[in-house]
């Protein structure tokens, strides 16, 4: 599976998380009380979130670059993603819904989670700080154009913009546009063009020259 070292750890999104947010004193009771009850151990508990921070973007940039070479295969991941990653093995846990949207000439996605940092965690891996910071959560509902112009996107004014809120029951993926002058590579090689951010809304893929 293809790696990904072309992301970068910083954004122009500061980390500015504030205090402990309610929804995770909320988790930390949760999990407080399931330990207690002895339905899981805390061993249980650290090894699944190892498991869960070991993955990484590679499997989405997969999904994305089949996606751009393979028509069919798209339709089938937009119109029912859970059944289509099932069918591939991928396991998609306790999810209720993923919704898998793509960006074009004339619409764009950005996805946030305004109450706390939903994520498609088991196809992206962890997701960055800045995207669960207070800053971004707020700020690219109010003005999604700004921040998209501080990760160094400027579209046209012809292009709508549409903001997507995660929720604790949906997730969601965005198949970015591919990139121009991409029609010979194979779909290992695209792959390597797809940013985690990408795959957020907040950058686009690479040119196959390496340069965002």
């Amino acid at each position: 599976m293809s790696t990904h070292d072309h992301d970068h750890d910083h954004a122009p999104i500061s980390d500015d998380s504030g205090p402990v947010s309610r929804f995770e004193l909320l988790e930390t009771a949760i999990r407080e009380l399931l330990v207690e009850k002895g339905l899981f151990s805390p061993a249980d508990i650290h090894a699944q979130i190892e498991a869960t921070e070991s993955r990484d973007p590679a499997l989405g940039a997969d999904l994305v670059a089949r996606a751009w070479v393979d028509p069919g295969f798209k339709a089938q991941l937009i119109d029912n993603p859970r059944k289509t990653l099932g069918d591939m093995g991928i396991e998609v846990g306790g999810l209720a819904e993923l919704q898998v949207v793509e960006n074009t000439e004339d619409l764009h996605h950005v996805v946030v989670c305004t109450l706390c940092s939903c994520y498609p965690r088991m196809i992206l891996g962890v997701p960055p700080a800045w995207y669960k910071s207070t800053a971004y959560r707020s700020r690219v509902v109010r003005d999604p154009r700004g921040v998209l112009h501080e990760f160094g996107i400027a579209l046209p004014e012809t292009t709508t913009v549409r903001v997507l809120d995660s929720t604790a029951d949906l997730r969601f993926l965005v198949i970015p546009r591919r990139p121009s002058g991409t029609e010979g590579l194979d779909q290992s090689s695209l792959a390597q063009l797809v940013t985690r951010d990408s795959m957020i809304g907040t950058g686009e893929a690479l040119d196959p020259g390496g340069r965002p």
